[in-house]
């Protein structure tokens, strides 16, 4: 057996099945499970997806980024982690780069993005 096929054989048991397509530019809603104490809560963060890293399933990680009150918070999210409940795809922009950092500089009306219907 090949290190390749190893590899994707024991991924293949800690994938999440049914993950939509994400993709740079879209915007999302991540629904992360938060434990305090004894207790869970699930707790929603909506923003724009504005990177992807990560080559295999298991490793791919979406940075989200939101603007809350005038300050921009972004997040790290693993898409594999347990702790993700689900994560929903609310609308999608037309981009033409992978990574959109130049998002973060830019206000107002320079900001929009086009959606696509």
């Amino acid at each position: 057996m090949s290190d390749v096929t190893l590899i994707n054989a024991i991924q293949a048991g800690a994938k999440k099945d049914e993950q939509p397509r994400f993709e740079t530019g879209m915007e999302v809603e991540v629904h992360q499970i938060i434990k305090e104490g004894d207790k869970e809560r699930i707790q929603k963060f909506k923003g724009l997806i504005i990177s992807m890293r990560g080559s295999s399933p298991l490793t791919r990680v979406i940075t989200v980024r939101a603007d809350i009150e005038g300050v921009g918070i972004e997040k790290i999210f693993p898409i594999n982690s347990p702790f993700i409940a689900k994560i929903e795809v609310l609308r999608k922009f037309k981009v033409r780069r992978n990574h959109i950092g130049y998002i973060r500089n830019l206000t107002g009306k320079a900001a929009r993005l086009k959606e696509i219907k």
